[in-house]
């Protein structure tokens, strides 16, 4: 037996004596035989340290450089102040986990409590939790939070123009929880209202209404009215929005939102292949018994001093399972420190700054890509922050498009159908990284 496994030959039988079976084998007695694996693992052989690195220079050999980054749908290339880095890597944040004992970690708990501040403050929402592990999940338990607050109904409204993957996610906390998802119909690139308001007279049972901002197409949708359309029949309104674009737009608190989630990702973390990123869940006070994950408040010790203490979190959530919300105790705590850093350093001033350079390079972006020709903005008359659809004329060959700026390191966006290309622009491209880009497509 290999060094570094736990358990001796000897701890396992007297395991297997007091549960009552003679091998291992017995405890997949209940996995049909055509699902039993009936060979050995085809795994490699042990590697030393020299060897691991060298396969690992190897792996990292075929990633094709990147300089440049047009691709958004909910994930976008910001940057982040080296200053942030270097907090977060500090031993004692790299490497602590849930505080189990939380009182004793007051410096987790104070930079939890500061997130929890500045998310309340950028979505306009009373309450935050810290935190969700991705958007589509917050988004998925906002759903959650809808059902069990909004009693004996189980029914969820959805817009069609929400992202691809939060749906899906969505659809899949919905089969597995007996929640009835009805779908908002689409129309010219957002939300249709008209039929929002159709399916909400047609079922009495409707819990809440998830709608996107921006959507995903990059549109920036109005929803003057639509929270007391919802409200009146006693439903709650959830918006899932891109956390960076809340430094701009109007925030779900001033929509009426009872609930804002989403992605935090564009708070300046990384990229990195898909995570790791956070999920951040907000909402009025009056639901704050609902909300899964940690919430941390202030107080004062005995001796008067500032403390920070968890607050209402329910036993259920460790010894009764069938009525606890989410247990969502490792909360991300890496990334909600990484979030509150970056947040902390730029500001308010400066998380306008970096929406408004976005803002303004993807004007420019579009400004060339159709004054080259053979494309045009696929909802015209509709508003956009720093993303944007594009639709190609059929002659276009938008894969080769793809696949030659590619080639010269630039991500050129996500294409959306046969002849539609989504692109994002953020602070990180500059006026050069366009020309390039438009210069790739004129050369087609």
């Amino acid at each position: 037996m290999h060094r570094y496994f736990p358990h001796t030959p000897r701890e396992i039988e007297a395991m297997l004596a007091a549960c009552g079976l003679a091998e291992l084998r017995d405890l997949y007695s209940d996995v049909p035989p055509e699902l039993m694996l009936k060979e050995p693992y085809r795994l490699p052989q042990q590697l030393s340290d020299t060897e691991v690195r060298a396969e690992f220079d190897r792996l990292a050999d075929l990633n094709i450089p990147v300089r440049a980054c047009f691709a958004g749908g909910g994930y976008y290339d910001h940057y982040a102040p080296a200053a942030v880095a270097s907090i977060v890597g500090r031993s004692e944040f790299l490497t602590a986990y849930t505080p189990y004992q939380p009182e004793i970690s007051q410096g987790t708990l104070q930079y939890i409590f500061e997130y929890q501040t500045m998310m309340s403050r950028l979505t306009g929402l009373e309450i935050s939790n810290a935190s969700m592990y991705d958007g589509t999940t917050a988004t998925a338990e906002a759903m959650m939070m809808a059902v069990a607050a909004v009693r004996k109904r189980r029914r969820v409204l959805v817009s069609a123009t929400l992202g691809e993957g939060v749906m899906r996610v969505v659809r899949t906390y919905a089969r597995y929880h007996d929640v009835q998802l009805e779908i908002i119909r689409e129309n010219a690139g957002v939300t249709d209202l008209s039929h929002m308001a159709e399916l909400l007279e047609a079922y009495g049972d409707v819990a809440g209404v998830i709608l996107p901002q921006p959507n995903r197409y990059g549109i920036i949708e109005d929803f003057t009215g639509v929270a007391d359309m919802v409200h009146a029949r006693k439903a709650l309104l959830i918006l899932n929005c891109v956390a960076a674009d809340l430094a701009t737009l109007r925030t779900p608190g001033e929509w009426g939102a009872d609930i804002a989630c989403g992605d935090a990702q564009s708070l300046g973390i990384p990229l990195s292949y898909g995570g790791p990123y956070l999920g951040y869940l907000c909402a009025t006070k009056a639901l704050m018994r609902k909300m899964p994950g940690r919430i941390v408040g202030a107080t004062t010790d005995s001796e008067g001093r500032r403390a920070f203490v968890l607050t209402l979190q329910a036993r259920e959530q460790h010894i009764r399972r069938d009525k606890a919300t989410s247990n969502i105790c490792s909360n991300q705590g890496l990334m909600t420190l990484y979030v509150s850093v970056y947040m902390s350093l730029l500001g308010a001033a400066g998380l306008r700054e970096v929406a408004w350079r976005g803002h303004q390079t993807a004007l420019y972006l579009l400004q060339e890509m159709t004054a080259a020709g053979r494309c045009r903005l696929a909802f015209p008359d509709k508003p956009f922050l720093n993303e944007f659809l594009l639709e190609f004329d059929a002659e276009v060959d938008l894969d080769r498009f793809i696949a030659d700026a590619l080639g010269q390191g630039i991500l050129a966006g996500i294409k959306s159908g046969d002849n539609r290309l989504l692109m994002a622009c953020t602070e990180m491209q500059t006026k050069e990284d366009v020309d390039r880009l438009v210069n790739i497509y004129r050369n087609l």
